[in-house]
Parts: structure tokens; C-alpha cells; sequence
């Protein structure tokens, strides 16, 4: 099946393009990586004011959504330009506050971007919990597919160094911390969130496997143009047969990623959006690994944009499910 998106997607698409190169986002990545957020919350607010984190929302709480195609579309953009920040989460967020009074307290601000989220699974790493504003911590909601049992959402929190550092990831922007649970507000308890956490995570892998897209396409584009630039024996490496498969294999390996991530987001059945997130992943990832050894040494250094994405590649390969956690989804 082929899936085309209409006008309005396409715009949406192009506006945020634009909105991001004008970002000079690799500048606004380095500075993320190193603690410094000033340059990633005025972009995270230009993102807001574009309308992404409120696709989200639903309208009663000042979003626009849920919209999880149009979502998609914004998360393969975010991922084309390495965005970094908990924008996965921050999405994901308002599927664990669904009860009508967190909603009035917590969604109107993640719509506006006012609010930066991040979610801990089961005593897990929460992303940049230096830099979001809401932690959710979430215990026994892991494995609720079927909504049976009991699971507690706390609001917890992130003292600084001093509580726990910030650990560094494979992606350097993916800034990873302990959360404060003990003592933390209960916000809900019982098979309620365990259902909500397996729709979160639901809405999180769809949101990764978007990110993983445009990364891998992004991957791609930089390659064929180095491609044609670097030479050997007096002539592109881009003529040779090799790199051209190399670089044909890719390009199959996304475009195929691209109708199951729609497809999934179309249903938001939590096997169709497993499917999408393990095939795009495994592409963008596939992708890293030929633009690395198509780029040779300069690949393989840290000052040299490309490593932006190559990093991104690797972490969002396992982030929110493992491929092998995925797959098994899928076969069940």
C-alpha cells in the first residue's frame, strides 16, 4: 500500500523544515550536549509555537489532537535535523495523564510548550531530567498491553549533581538521569496505569520510529553528496559500483520504513507501531554504518557534523524497546 500525505501535511512538513534550518540546529546540539539548554528551549518554543507538542493534546485541553499522522510527519522532520531534547517524551506524556483532573493540570502546558516532559519506566533512566520541568516516573506499567494489573504514576523529581549525575549516552545530546521517586506525589494508581503506560509507550515508539526516519535520511542525503565530492583514482567514489549499492541498499531499506510508520500511525496498533519503530530504526541504523565507512576517518570524529546523526542512529536503535523487544511484539 502506498501512503501519500495531502497538502497540509506536505506544508507542515516543508514550514518545519524551514523553521529548523534557519535553526542552525548542530550549533543548538553541541550546547545541548555540553548543559548549556538556553539555545534548546528557544527552539523547543519555536517547535511549540508550530504547533508540535499540542498534536498530542486533545482540543479540550488546548491541543489539536491526538493526530498521531500528523505527529509523525513532525518527528521525521525533528529527526532530519537531530533535534535534540526529551521530544519523544514530551508527546508520550499526555497518554499517562489522561484522568480529567491531571489533564487540566499538566496537558495545557505541554501544548504550549511551556512544560518539557520526561517519563521514567520501572526505576529506568529518564531523558534530560536536568532539563525537563515535569518528571513522571512510572512503576508496574511495563508490560500492561492487556490492562491487567496494578501500576502507580508518581511526579517525581531531579535534584541536580547532587542527587545523581547526568550520564552521557551513545548520542551525546541524550542526557540521562535518576529520578527522586520516593515521596513524590501519586498522581494515579491501578490498572488504569498500566493501561495508560503501555499506550504511552505506544505513542513514544511511533514517535522514535519517525525521529529514526528522518535521521536516516538525513544520513543519506550528506552521504551522496560527500559521495560526489571525495575521489579516488582521479574520479567520485560516487561512480564506483560498490558505494552505489551501498548507498541503493539504504535508500530501499528507508523507503520501505516509510509506509509501515504511516501505516502504524494510521491504526496505532502497538504491533503495527513495533513493526515501524524495529524497521526504521534497523534502516537509519543500517544507513550509519554505510555513511560511516563511505566517509572513511572523517566519519569517525566528533567535530564533524555527520557524527550528530551516526550517534542519534545508535540510540534510538534501542530506545523505548530493544528490536528484539519489538519484534516479539510483533509475533505475539
Amino acid at each position: 500500500m502506498r501512503f501519500l500525505l495531502d497538502d497540509e501535511q506536505r506544508a507542515f512538513a516543508h514550514s518545519l523544515d524551514a523553521l529548523l534550518t534557519a535553526a542552525d540546529t548542530p550549533s543548538v546540539v553541541r550546547s545541548w550536549s555540553a548543559g548549556d539548554h538556553t539555545a534548546g528551549r528557544a527552539l523547543w518554543s519555536r517547535i511549540a509555537d508550530a504547533g508540535v507538542f499540542a498534536l498530542a493534546v486533545p482540543e479540550a485541553y488546548e491541543g489539536v489532537g491526538p493526530l498521531p499522522v500528523e505527529l509523525a510527519v513532525a518527528f521525521v522532520e525533528l529527526g532530519r535535523h537531530a533535534v535534540p531534547g526529551p521530544l519523544v517524551e514530551t508527546v508520550a506524556a499526555p497518554a499517562l495523564l489522561t484522568e480529567p483532573g491531571l489533564a487540566k493540570r499538566f496537558l495545557p502546558g505541554l501544548a504550549s510548550g511551556e512544560t518539557i516532559a520526561t517519563v521514567a519506566l520501572n526505576g529506568s533512566y529518564a531523558l534530560d531530567g536536568d532539563a525537563a520541568t515535569l518528571h513522571l516516573a512510572v512503576e508496574g506499567g511495563e508490560d500492561g498491553e492487556d490492562g491487567k494489573g496494578g501500576g502507580e504514576l508518581r511526579l517525581a523529581q531531579w535534584h541536580g549533581q547532587e542527587h545523581g549525575p547526568v550520564r552521557t549516552s551513545m548520542d551525546p545530546a541524550r542526557r540521562l538521569t535518576r529520578l527522586q521517586e520516593d515521596g513524590g506525589e501519586l498522581l494515579a494508581a491501578g490498572p488504569q496505569v498500566t493501561a495508560a503506560a503501555a499506550h504511552s509507550l505506544t505513542w513514544a515508539r511511533l514517535a522514535t520510529a519517525a525521529q529514526a526516519l528522518g535521521v536516516g535520511l538525513t544520513l543519506l542525503d550528506r552521504t551522496v553528496a560527500y559521495v560526489k565530492q571525495r575521489s579516488q583514482f582521479g574520479v567520485p567514489i560516487g561512480s564506483f559500483q560498490a558505494v552505489k549499492h551501498r548507498l541503493a541498499d539504504a535508500k530501499v531499506a528507508l523507503e520501505f520504513a516509510r509506509p509501515l510508520l504511516f501505516g502504524a500511525a494510521l491504526t496505532m496498533d502497538p504491533a503495527d507501531v513495533a513493526a515501524a519503530k524495529v524497521t526504521a530504526c534497523e534502516a537509519a541504523y543500517t544507513t550509519a554504518r554505510t555513511a560511516l565507512q563511505l566517509h572513511g576517518a572523517i566519519g569517525y570524529t566528533a567535530e564533524y557534523d555527520l557524527s550528530l546523526w551516526l550517534t542519534k542512529a545508535r540510540a534510538l536503535r534501542t530506545a523505548w524497546g530493544t528490536p528484539g523487544e519489538c519484534r516479539e511484539l510483533v509475533l505475539r
